[in-house]
């Protein structure tokens, strides 16, 4: 299935940024070369997750469950562009599952566990997909049910897939992979009633390896923590597409669980993983933060919304870790605060590198991606303090949204940016930084006021334990700032006077200071780590 446009095709691969090679060559290579080391270890709990034993296979175990899947598969008349669904948790079959339906000629649409009846269906409706494969029960819901529900031709549950793997493969698949084949679906939702789906070819995520091979000091060989779900961006990107090109060792975890998380990147002896801001936070608070062993650990990224300075500091003086700052999206966009293109702590948390900018060069040598922050008439902005929305261009770009012209042509300029449909600050003639989410801001009396800044200065209050930033409707000031705080201690939450007082301190303008106090139990998050500011709106 190659969906690029061929002048598109053409441009990349003459400037040398596509190659003709597959991620399966890359599979294939890795098998020969390391065939005794660990390729993937299954979460500890995964005995409470789905009822079956941790297991932990080497890279030709790995090799030998994918060829079996593959051929059932193509047994069952799976083939050439076809879609396979999958609704799993982080266990190893769904790490396999990628590269065996790319080897029987298809593709993996991995879906989030907690889409229902109407997401489901909605993708299937649009792939046309026939094959699903889930977890038969989980947390009390009926997959399996679902899956015929929507009318899934053939369903595959984990058991059955897992028996299929361990098995001796039967004839496999020789189909013709194409490097500007499309290897993922994965959905994204927002500012559509639907979510949409994000097609990425081989080519595409070769990109976006390199790209995160040279920024975030990611090794051969590493072990990586893989703490997201692994459906979308955020572990496919980061995590996945770079274990497979580092020939290492993929973690799994699920869910988040603060416990085994912490085992786990001490006993496992991580060396690379991403976690979301809150969990930095989380870790670096801990009562007994002085113990905690995280001596292997070289890199930590994160994302989905900006980290605090004080996490990286404290990272970086407690076990010197690099915290590298990734601002990203499902549609192949990605700029990498890390150590070489902004080694100050203190402006890694809001200065991502302006790539592409003319007559910049960086010393991470980032090349073939063009970005530009354009006004409300489309009107490029390019003065320090000046706001707007990122657009963006790139080798790692998608081609556009799965079936879905309509979106996909407003979604991109006149001559090829992306528009991302987030705010972007323009800081110096070198950098800029994440803003707000395009819809996202809370606009006082005419001030737009960024929740994201606003929520980074609360969380620094020792009583707050994790804050979210939604609009308050107000008759006269249109909207005014409403902070919903999680108490650091629940028997003594703090006030909104403690908070203000604290944010007067740090020097905040008087207009961005919370005007009325939620106490939650919890912030609510998607899979990913994004805030569900729908949710917090509806307390």
């Amino acid at each position: 299935m190659i969906l690029h446009k061929p002048e598109i095709i053409e441009e990349y691969t003459g400037n040398r940024y596509w190659g003709n090679s597959t991620l399966l060559e890359r599979f294939a290579a890795n098998c020969v070369a390391h065939p005794d080391r660990e390729a993937v270890v299954d979460p500890p709990n995964r005995d409470e997750l789905v009822g079956t034993p941790a297991q932990r296979l080497t890279w030709a175990e790995f090799s030998r469950a994918v060829d079996a899947t593959a051929a059932e598969l193509a047994s069952r008349g799976f083939g050439k562009d076809d879609i396979l669904v999958a609704q799993l948790p982080n266990v190893w079959e769904l790490a396999m599952l990628y590269l065996a339906a790319a080897k029987a000629g298809g593709l993996l649409s991995a879906l989030p566990l907690q889409w229902r009846r109407k997401d489901v269906g909605y993708v299937k409706e649009i792939t046309g997909a026939s094959f699903y494969v889930s977890v038969e029960n989980f947390h009390g819901f009926d997959y399996r049910a679902l899956g015929q529900e929507l009318g899934f031709e053939h369903y595959i549950s984990l058991e059955e897939l897992t028996d299929t793997a361990l098995a001796e493969p039967g004839r496999v698949p020789q189909v013709p992979v194409d490097a500007n084949d499309i290897f993922t679906l994965c959905w994204t939702s927002g500012t559509e009633a639907e979510p949409k789906g994000c097609p990425m070819s081989h080519n595409n995520w070769e990109f976006m390896v390199s790209l995160v091979f040279t920024t975030c000091g990611l090794q051969k060989g590493d072990r990586i923590l893989c703490v997201a779900p692994l459906v979308n961006m955020t572990a496919v990107g980061v995590n996945y597409l770079p274990w497979l090109a580092a020939a290492g060792t993929l973690v799994l975890h699920h869910p988040i669980t603060p416990e085994i998380l912490l085992r786990q990147l001490t006993e496992e002896r991580i060396e690379y993983t991403i976690l979301v801001p809150a969990m930095l936070n989380m870790i670096a608070k801990l009562p007994n933060v002085d113990q905690l062993d995280l001596s292997s650990v070289r890199t930590i990224t994160t994302g989905s919304a900006p980290p605090s300075a004080w996490s990286l500091q404290e990272f970086k003086r407690r076990w010197d870790i690099e915290i590298v700052n990734i601002w990203g999206q499902n549609e192949g966009t990605c700029l990498v605060a890390g150590p070489a293109d902004v080694p100050d702590l203190d402006r890694r948390v809001d200065h991502l590198p302006w790539w592409g900018k003319e007559g910049v060069e960086w010393p991470s040598g980032i090349r073939g991606i063009e970005v530009k922050v354009l006004g409300d008439g489309d009107e490029e902005i390019t003065e320090p303090g000046g706001i707007g929305e990122l657009c963006y261009r790139s080798p790692g770009v998608f081609a556009g949204y799965f079936q879905r012209p309509d979106i996909s042509e407003r979604s991109f300029t006149a001559d090829g940016f992306f528009r991302t449909g987030d705010l972007f600050i323009v800081q110096d003639d070198k950098h800029l930084g994440f803003y707000d989410r395009k819809k996202d801001m809370v606009i006082r009396g005419g001030f737009n006021i960024s929740s994201v800044e606003v929520e980074n200065a609360v969380l620094g209050f020792a009583k707050v334990k994790d804050v979210a930033v939604i609009p308050q409707p107000d008759d006269i000031m249109g909207e005014r700032v409403c902070v919903c705080v999680v108490p650091a201690d629940a028997d003594n939450p703090p006030a909104l006077e403690e908070i203000n007082d604290y944010l007067k301190k740090q020097g905040m303008s008087v207009y961005k200071l919370p005007e009325k106090l939620k106490l939650v139990e919890a912030v609510p998050r998607n899979p990913v780590g994004k805030i569900l500011k729908k949710e917090l709106r509806s307390l």
